[in-house]
């Protein structure tokens, strides 16, 4: 009995004594590792007999316990000494600057999309959507666009080199083919408006093959030219925010609209540079005019009924117009300088209580 309380003193001060976390992990070893002082002592109960082991089991299970206990605390008590040492002597200066993480933008194609949803939004007008890869009935002759007009020649147009169902299918050229698939589908009124990505064989400072266009339609009874005016001209002027905004119709040609309107905007020269407003000269900005009734009736409408008017501008070319850029080459480089320059922050959002540009 003297030997397990001279062994239990020993091995608790040994314990208290220690000073760093290995010197507690090797007493462990020492008395409870698998060669250890108490291991030891636990194999010992099974040589003893009944009697032996009803006295001597107890002792050496309190000794076991005994030993664990003051072990796991003395390390505890290591360990939080290590961490408010190490909590002392790590410093944060508040007053640093902190570097910025890299932080994302919204391109300016995006944000101006969402300038015109919000813009046409307010006038009545649905987003509508349709495939990038079209047929050549969706794409050319729904839109009365003869065989033998340019723009399905193979150095205007990106063809696939298989057809579908008897068609050609191509890179859409335009955002049109969404008007037709609306009234094929859609039961008049229709008031819409059709941005997205077009493809065509250009490249240059104002032309890239692939661009971005926005595109409307109204088909309803009673249209004429007169509302055709007023809705461009009530979006253009709040597109650019500017209430000098002046509009110019001039006679032109689409197969797909009779009669047809080029529409130029005025703008003035301030420092030098062109800006939308005024009328010390004319820009073009967008194609326009009256549907023409062989595209109604190719959709299976009596334009003896129904009239309408559609129009079409570059989403691209109207950030240029507004944001002051001149390469449209550069809208598709994905250089981080220059949407660091050009984008806009997430909270941008366009609405027009607040202003559709930042």
């Amino acid at each position: 009995m003297t030997d397990l309380n001279n062994l239990k003193t020993h091995l608790l001060s040994q314990v208290d004594a220690a000073a760093t976390l290995d010197s507690v992990e090797a007493i462990r070893v020492h008395a409870l590792g698998k060669q250890g002082e108490i291991t030891a002592l636990l194999k010992t109960l099974g040589k003893m007999s009944p009697e032996e082991r009803l006295v001597e089991g107890p002792r050496i299970h309190d000794l076991r316990e005994s030993v664990t206990a003051a072990i796991a605390a003395r390390k505890e008590a290591l360990e939080s000494a290590l961490l408010e040492a190490r909590l002392a002597s790590e410093k944060l200066d508040m007053t640093l600057p902190v570097l910025p993480e890299p932080q994302g933008s919204v391109h300016p194609v995006s944000q101006v999309m969402d300038e015109l949803a919000e813009i046409f939004a307010d006038l009545g007008f649905s987003v509508a959507t349709g495939p990038e890869i079209e047929d050549d009935w969706h794409n050319f002759s729904a839109l009365n666009i003869p065989e033998t007009h340019p723009a399905r020649a193979m150095h205007d147009t990106f063809y696939f080199p298989d057809e579908r169902n008897g068609h050609r299918m191509l890179l859409r050229t335009h955002t049109s083919p969404v008007q037709i698939r609306t009234m094929t589908s859609q039961e008049p009124p229709i008031r819409i408006i059709a941005p997205g990505r077009v493809y065509r064989s250009d490249s240059d400072a104002t032309h890239t093959p692939m661009f971005h266009q926005i595109e409307g339609l109204v088909i309803d009874r009673g249209i004429n030219l007169g509302h055709l005016k007023w809705t461009l001209e009530t979006f253009l002027k709040a597109f650019f925010e500017r209430d000098d905004i002046v509009l110019r119709l001039r006679p032109s040609y689409f197969p797909f609209t009779e009669p047809s309107v080029e529409v130029d905007v005025g703008y003035s020269v301030e420092k030098g540079q062109r800006v939308i407003g005024g009328s010390e000269g004319w820009m073009e900005v967008l194609g326009s005019g009256m549907v023409h009734p062989n595209v109604i009736r190719a959709c299976g409408l009596d334009p003896e009924e129904w009239q309408g008017f559609a129009f079409g501008t570059g989403v691209d070319r109207l950030a240029m117009l507004k944001y002051g850029m001149n390469d449209l080459r550069a809208f598709f480089d994905g250089d981080l300088r220059w949407l660091r320059h050009y984008g806009f922050s997430s909270l941008d959002v366009p609405t027009l209580s607040g202003g559709v540009g930042a």
